[in-house]
């Protein structure tokens, strides 16, 4: 049980990055990009095609998130230059990334067995001897510290660059459009780089998911975006705060992490694999209409009294 617990936080810190990059489109930017399908298998595939290619992991996941903003880039131009509404700006993108993920890999999958990851040289560390010898995963700890230590770096950036005037410019386009324009600030620029940000990060959890499963797979990024929501969701529902953008950035983290143990934990109690997106869309559906029940709740004992 414990090897489960590890593997479940360690995996979902590596999908805590995809999900702030989703919480800037869903949240931030009041965008539903589902370019996010994609570009995780763009992230995926460049990573796989660079690591294999001799490349070092972490140059490797930095090319990754460079090509996940470039994804960005093309579902904000179609949205901001050529007028297409962003939700289908969204699929249009990824419907393209589907044959550009092919032409980067040259073929559906590539397998990353007996070549380097980011999380090899931790796997080396001395003090792994000795977890190994008690039962525990040692590819599960090194995952798991340097999952976190990214996500403290992600987060850190991002507290730093949303505090900043441009940073603090992309936040009130999501909010008010109208009132940022009448203060001179081009709202077009503002979504695209929302749009760059958020897919690079999406991007670079996509190189990081098919180092930790060593193969990247043109499938991967199916139902994605249910699992980036759901961790929004989750974060927000038990640990979000609307007053401290810092803690937001935690509850991501957090969310992401008990999404995976919530999955994990069903999966050893016997739920068959095939009904886990159905349960992800029930747990968000649910997540999602909560303030709803807690207002019939609310009507509901009002009545009574």
């Amino acid at each position: 049980m414990l090897n489960i617990i590890l593997g479940a936080i360690a995996l979902g810190s590596l999908w805590a990055v995809m999900t702030m990059g989703v919480y800037i489109t869903y949240r931030l930017l009041d965008i539903a990009d589902l370019s996010v399908e994609g570009s995780l298998v763009t992230g995926a595939a460049v990573g796989a095609v660079c690591i294999t290619g001799g490349m070092n992991p972490w140059l490797a996941t930095i090319m990754a998130l460079l090509a996940g903003m470039v994804c960005g880039l093309a579902t904000g131009l179609l949205h901001t230059k050529l007028r297409i509404p962003p939700l289908l700006a969204g699929i249009l993108t990824m419907i393209a990334l589907y044959s550009i993920n092919l032409r980067i890999m040259g073929r559906a999958n590539i397998t990353l067995l007996h070549v380097d990851s980011v999380f090899t040289p931790l796997q080396n560390l001395p003090f792994m001897a000795g977890l190994e010898a008690q039962g525990i995963m040692t590819k599960n700890v090194a995952i798991l510290i340097c999952g976190l230590l990214i996500c403290f770096v992600v987060s850190a950036f991002l507290y730093w660059f949303f505090g900043t005037e441009i940073g603090c410019s992309i936040r009130a386009t999501g909010n008010n459009q109208q009132m940022v324009r009448a203060l001179g600030i081009n709202t077009d620029t503002m979504i695209l780089l929302g749009l760059m940000l958020s897919n690079g990060l999406v991007a670079m959890s996509g190189a990081l998911i098919a180092q930790n499963q060593s193969y990247a797979d043109v499938q991967m990024g199916t139902g994605s975006i249910v699992i980036g929501l759901a961790s929004v969701i989750i974060g927000e529902v038990l640990f979000g705060s609307t007053k401290s953008f810092k803690r937001t950035l935690l509850a991501m983290t957090l969310g992401a992490i008990t999404y995976r143990i919530i999955i994990a934990l069903v999966l050893k109690a016997g739920m068959p694999a095939n009904d886990l997106k159905l349960f992800t869309a029930i747990t968000v559906a649910i997540c999602l209409a909560l303030p709803q029940i807690k207002s019939w709740g609310r009507k509901l004992k009002g009545g009574h009294n």
